[in-house]
């Protein structure tokens, strides 16, 4: 089981808090950083100093860091047009050596939409899945030949398809909680599949769902990584994790019944029920992001237990 640290800066961070939380996590032994891709603060609270940009921070954390995965949770396709997402990606891809993965969505708060002048279609899935298209078509093109596409929503015509990625494949994340079409884009496009939030019982509904898809696509099922995304409040006895839970305006038993909360043996007992549904990978959301022990907890005594 690959553990993940996933921050959601939109809250309130600034590029050297990020910064600190993702060396922590390369020192601790965490798989990988990765970040939300918002521009404006869910919930109450003013949100200072106010967002960052989630692939200007991942390219500077790509020069500061060495050995852990950097990506995002997901790429809002609104944001960007994909031509412009694949250079983008590529270009952070080399500056970290090949560290880079690429989760990409359709977008859907339209809050932050209104509030920096940004566009918010009203088909947003068949442009995904355009956008899905083109990125991964221009990262495989090969060198000297040309990328054309022509869609509904986006045209492209004599593209060199450059940069290049340093890897020879740029991990896609696919993911979402729809029963019909979201399989059937992460069987198309996806290296791994995410369930965001979801309690193992969905989760395992979900990824059956995917796995068919997959097979019917003409991919095995074990293809993809299937991983989840959990927020978690780990204490080492109950005072602590009250205090925790506390800290982010949160309910312990709230965050036991739809995360990874309570002591380290309850959260590692939890972590085995999804994999024992073909969870590999968890995303563990950590929303106080000043709170460097509680990542020293999580390696020390969750991490370490994990085969």
């Amino acid at each position: 089981m690959d553990l993940r640290i996933f921050t959601e800066p939109q809250q309130g961070a600034t590029y050297d808090t990020l910064l600190t939380v993702a060396k922590a996590t390369e020192d601790l032994g965490f798989d990988a950083f990765f970040r939300s891709d918002h521009y404006l603060r869910m919930g109450s609270g003013d949100g200072l100093p106010g967002p960052t940009d989630a692939w200007i921070t991942l390219a500077g954390l790509a020069r500061e860091t060495q050995r852990i995965r950097l990506g995002t949770l997901m790429t809002a396709g609104t944001f960007r047009l994909p031509g412009v997402l694949a250079i983008q990606v590529a270009q952070v891809d080399q500056m970290s050596g090949g560290r880079v993965e690429l989760g990409l969505g359709a977008g859907w708060f339209e809050e932050e939409h209104a509030a920096y002048g940004i566009p918010f279609p009203k088909e947003k899935f068949g442009r995904l899945e355009e956008q899905l298209e083109i990125v991964t078509g221009l990262w495989v093109t090969e060198p000297g030949r040309t990328f054309d596409f022509h869609g509904t929503h986006y045209q492209l015509k004599d593209s060199p398809a450059l940069p290049k990625p340093t890897q020879p494949k740029i991990p896609v994340l696919v993911g979402g909680h729809g029963a019909t079409r979201t399989p059937k884009l992460a069987a198309k496009y996806a290296d791994e599949f995410n369930m965001p939030f979801a309690s193992v019982e969905d989760s395992e509904r979900q990824f059956g769902r995917v796995r068919a898809a997959a097979e019917e696509a003409g991919r095995k099922g074990d293809d993809l990584v299937y991983s989840n995304a959990l927020v978690v409040c780990v204490g080492r006895d109950d005072q602590e994790v009250a205090r925790r839970a506390a800290a982010i305006g949160r309910e312990v038993d709230e965050l036991k019944l739809n995360g990874l909360a309570g002591s380290p043996a309850e959260v590692v007992d939890k972590m085995g029920r999804y994999a024992e549904i073909g969870s590999g990978r968890l995303y563990l959301q950590v929303l106080d992001l000043a709170d460097l022990d509680h990542l020293e907890l999580i390696s020390a005594q969750v991490q370490a237990q994990l085969p």
